[in-house]
């Protein structure tokens, strides 16, 4: 898939680094390596109106009551390494939302499933009218 080139301006992008949890030792206690990226998507002048607007529902709940799209990476030990983490998935979610959204168009059935539809019906009809009362004409 080609997109555009999307350049996003570096105003609208902070980024924090917090202590990150679960194990560890004392490397996680002491060092603040987990990368708290924060993308001002409302506010951007580098979106398109659609394409924010796509970017905000895509992003679901990591979106504060500001409209910045908030991302946690604390996957790896490193302070480079979560906030390149942090980088690449806010582009991928840019990404996704840069794609225009396919059209459904309605598929009609061929007209041989509807022909096979119609026999049908027309020999459970058929099936049903045996079964009912005979008339006095047939006897």
């Amino acid at each position: 898939m080609n997109y555009p080139e999307i350049e996003i301006d570096p105003a609208d992008i902070r980024i924090e680094f917090v202590r990150s949890s679960g194990p560890g030792g004392q490397n996680v206690n002491k060092v603040a390596t987990a990368a708290q990226l924060r993308f001002d998507a409302a506010h951007s002048r580098s979106l398109t109106p659609e394409v924010r607007e796509r970017l905000l529902r895509l992003a679901g709940k990591r979106v504060n009551a500001a409209g910045e799209i908030v991302i946690d990476a604390r996957r790896y030990r490193t302070q480079q390494q979560n906030r390149e983490d942090a980088m690449q998935r806010l582009v991928r979610l840019i990404e996704k939302a840069s794609a225009p959204p396919q059209i459904r168009r309605k598929s009609a059935p061929p007209p041989s499933a509807n022909f096979r539809r119609l026999d049908e019906k027309k020999r459970r009809a058929g099936v049903k009218k045996l079964r009912g009362r005979a008339d006095m004409d047939d006897m």
